[in-house]
């Protein structure tokens, strides 16, 4: 799940996007919102954290704009501007979610994780595979009924191969979906976590390494 923060206050800024990730988010940040329109046209985003008012102007106008050509992204808009009329008229933009500041980051990310949820594509809320599964509700990954604690990386590509369970899921989908722009493609940071996660599932394997590929899921009758 990969989201886009558009907040012009570095402060505010960084602890959003810490605690987006902490969550197991993979997060993009940008300062104003001309910087943000570029990169919503190019990565399919999850969820937007808008803040209201950057260098830019209104952020709302833009929104407006985006919705009538039927962009359905959720979006989170974030602003200091909290009386009823500046509330309806956010509604009325196309946000789907309203934040004032100051604001408790817990709240935040349950409100991300909420849109998310309510998304058009109306994703499962429990995923299961084998014996495993993955409650969405409660970030928790049982296997035979025991909890595993999973790093948000492991969680978040455990959570992709559920959702592609008949599928084979590149590297570079798993970057995508996974991790955010300072990731490095080339690198084995994918291999790694894929290690980790392995580990932490145990036996049978059920994550198979297609060469060349990427990974899916088995039944855990076939080596991985």
């Amino acid at each position: 799940m990969r989201v886009l923060v558009v907040e012009d206050e570095e402060d505010l800024r960084y602890v959003i996007v810490a605690g987006l990730r902490d969550a197991g988010y993979a997060v993009d940040a940008v300062s104003d919102y001309p910087d943000a329109d570029v990169m919503l046209d190019s990565v399919p985003y999850s969820c937007v954290v808008l803040d209201r008012l950057v260098p830019s102007g209104d952020t709302l106008y833009p929104l407006q704009e985006r919705r009538r050509r039927g962009w359905t992204t959720p979006v989170l808009c974030l602003t200091a501007l909290n009386e009823v009329p500046d509330r309806v008229d956010g509604f009325r933009s196309g946000a789907d979610d309203y934040l004032a500041k100051p604001f408790a980051m817990v709240e935040l990310v349950l409100r991300v994780g909420s849109l998310v949820r309510r998304a058009p594509e109306r994703l499962p809320v429990l995923l299961r595979h084998t014996d495993i599964e993955l409650d969405e509700t409660r970030r928790e990954v049982r296997r035979a009924g025991v909890l595993l604690y999973l790093t948000p990386k492991e969680y978040g590509v455990l959570r992709l191969l559920l959702l592609h369970r008949d599928e084979v899921v590149t590297r570079t989908t798993l970057i995508e979906h996974c991790w955010d722009e300072m990731a490095d493609p080339v690198s084995n940071v994918v291999d790694a976590v894929v290690a980790g996660l392995r580990r932490k599932l145990g036996a049978p394997g059920v994550i198979q390494t297609v060469r060349g590929h990427g990974f899916r899921l088995t039944d855990g009758a076939q080596p991985s």
